[in-house]
């Protein structure tokens, strides 16, 4: 595991790229290599490279606005006489404080730690709390779920037209953007079911809408995964003793009409699914604690038919 700390990258990547564009500006403005040298704090020669344009630097902080308008605001007052080493610094601060907040100072650091990409982190701004952990839980659980589901046997058979998906909400979800799941959704590709990318929040718009109706009902029922309504598979749920409820497959105000169909069953059942309209797709829900859980369920419920089981 690489351990890099976004600190390293403001002192390795951002400054010199800040100073390179502080020096080009400065020189603009008529001022020496040696008065921008002892502004900036580096040597003569250093101010010659940045001039000359050898410095290197990363181009994502030269073409971030943010970053162009604090160079910009320096360099002004630094020429002007408006500002002292202190006033730039506090701009600086500034600027480091807004590239940390889902800045291209974030993209940098998912670059050299892997192991932040699709987490949304911002444990820079907020710090280590039960949230961000509850959030990490839920990506990872998502990730494991459609690796579950890519990996079902004879599961291909069942996965709609539009994709499917899994969801898993965080303890009392609200709306969508609560609620991990896989972007672009999960498709079968030449008979193989494919995961396009990591989960993140807010992925998935269906899926979301009936995890947080189910949750609403019972707050342990927080994951589901969506695919194909079959006779077959809703036999296989009879014969593991588990019963299904249908529901209207019209899409205006579902979050309401799911939970008021739970709540008229007494609680989130196992399986819901509708029959489909004129261009609404078959689709049945299957529901558990999380998304993994479901995508188990549905492993079991796949294993317990078979491609010829499948109603027309």
């Amino acid at each position: 595991m690489s351990l890099v700390l976004p600190s390293e990258l403001v002192v390795d990547r951002l400054l010199p790229t800040l100073r390179s564009m502080l020096a080009v500006r400065l020189a603009d403005r008529g001022l020496t290599q040696r008065e921008i040298a002892t502004h900036l704090g580096v040597t003569q020669a250093a101010v010659s490279k940045y001039v000359g344009g050898e410095a290197g630097g990363d181009e994502r902080f030269r073409e971030d606005p943010e970053t162009v308008a604090a160079a910009d605001r320096i360099a002004a007052g630094i020429a002007e006489g408006e500002m002292d080493g202190y006033d730039a610094l506090a701009e600086v601060l500034s600027l480091i404080d807004a590239l940390v907040d889902r800045g291209p100072l974030c993209t940098l650091h998912e670059e050299e730690m892997p192991v932040l990409e699709g987490l949304g982190c911002d444990l820079c701004v907020r710090g280590s709390d039960e949230t961000v952990q509850a959030e990490r839980e839920a990506l990872a659980d998502v990730r494991t779920a459609a690796r579950t589901v890519a990996t079902t046997p004879g599961l291909s058979e069942y996965v709609p037209n539009v994709g499917t998906n899994v969801g898993t909400a965080l303890p009392e979800a609200a709306d969508a953007t609560e609620v991990a799941a896989i972007p672009g959704r999960i498709y079968v590709v030449g008979g193989r079911i494919e995961v396009p990318a990591n989960p993140e929040f807010g992925a998935s718009r269906n899926v979301s809408t009936a995890v947080i109706a189910a949750s609403a009902v019972d707050p342990a029922v927080r994951g589901a995964v969506n695919l194909v309504t079959d006779d077959a598979l809703l036999a296989a749920a009879r014969e593991l003793g588990v019963d299904a409820v249908e529901f209207d497959p019209d899409y205006e105000n579902r979050a309401d009409r799911l939970r008021d169909r739970f709540e008229a069953e007494d609680g989130v059942p196992r399986l819901a699914y509708h029959r489909g309209a004129f261009g609404v797709e078959p689709i049945t829900y299957v529901f558990g604690t999380t998304g993994l859980e479901a995508a188990r369920f549905l492993r079991e419920l796949v294993a317990a038919t078979s491609p010829s089981d499948r109603s027309d």
